[in-house]
């Protein structure tokens, strides 16, 4: 039996009522309430011949982001130089703990850094700190998984599907990906990881663990990746990589710290790429960014 689907909308008392349904059964939201309007300005960016939200495999049978135009091969001349207006990306920010990563990335979605706006949050920590950050500034939280409940994957992809999210960036989420969100977003879930992949990635590998061993194994460097989100844990296509020296002396709480400025800043920089549709990919499917300053030149 289908259930009905309520979208919550908050009074200034801080009260919730009722305002729409619709057939589609969805995870509830714990504030959903009225957002700002967006920005009207248009962007232009490079992209390909594809068009949005093409689900379509291509020629090569490699499957594409469903909602950027992620391309394969070089472009002519021709075609890097012809600009084009994109709209703005849907973003689904997966947390937590404090969330600090997010924090940074919707500071950024407001101050025209990123191409896109936050429009729902998911935690399996309802209480969090970033959970809390959310819902101050009117993003509706999703709590998944819950406790005590068996709530399907199925169900979180409808919940995301039903805000349009076009990407979902992983930001100090500590629970398995599930394979059926996976495979609804392929090539769209990106995470940040604090150690240079693949090196102290994997189970077990998270938070002040990965410093600890970083330091324990005497590796003169350190850093953070964000990669692809496949099956496989920690162990998807790298976008982009940040490094920083191990000192000496360093703590772990020391080392994470300078770990941390650069993951806020590498962030930024891709999901403003895939919000720009600046991500290509080589013929061997390691995904590459397409610098701004020179469209030609892959990061």
């Amino acid at each position: 039996m289908e259930a009905q689907r309520l979208i919550f909308h908050s009074h200034i008392a801080g009260g919730l009522s009722a305002v729409g349904a619709q057939k589609t059964q969805v995870l509830p939201v714990l504030s959903a309430p009225l957002r700002l309007s967006r920005h009207t300005y248009k962007w232009v960016s490079i992209r390909s011949r594809s068009s949005i939200l093409s689900e379509s495999l291509p020629d090569n049978g490699n499957p594409e982001c469903r909602s950027s135009v992620l391309t394969r091969g070089d472009l002519s001349s021709e075609e890097a130089d012809k600009p084009t207006v994109i709209r703005r990306k849907n973003l689904a920010v997966f947390v937590s703990g404090r969330g600090s990563n997010f924090n940074s990335i919707h500071e950024a979605t407001l101050n025209g850094s990123v191409h896109g706006d936050v429009v729902v949050v998911v935690t399996n920590k309802k209480a969090c700190a970033a959970a809390e950050f959310a819902r101050h500034h009117g993003i509706p939280v999703v709590i998944f998984p819950r406790k005590n409940e068996t709530l399907s994957a199925d169900l979180l992809v409808t919940t995301l599907r039903s805000y349009k999210v076009d990407f979902i960036l992983l930001a100090g989420y500590l629970k398995i990906i599930p394979p059926e969100l996976i495979k609804a977003f392929p090539n769209s879930i990106i995470n940040i990881h604090p150690s240079l992949l693949p090196a102290f990635g994997g189970k077990g590998y998270y938070g002040m663990n990965v410093h600890n061993s970083v330091i324990a194994s005497g590796a003169r460097y350190s850093g953070a990746t964000i990669h692809i989100v496949d099956e496989e844990y920690d162990r998807g296509r790298i976008i982009a990589q940040r490094v920083v020296p191990v000192l000496a002396t360093d703590t772990p709480e020391e080392l994470a710290a300078r770990v941390l400025q650069q993951e806020h800043e590498m962030y930024i920089e891709v999901a403003a790429a895939l919000c720009e549709e600046r991500i290509v990919w080589r013929s061997d499917g390691v995904p590459l960014i397409r610098s701004v300053e020179n469209p030609h030149q892959l990061l």
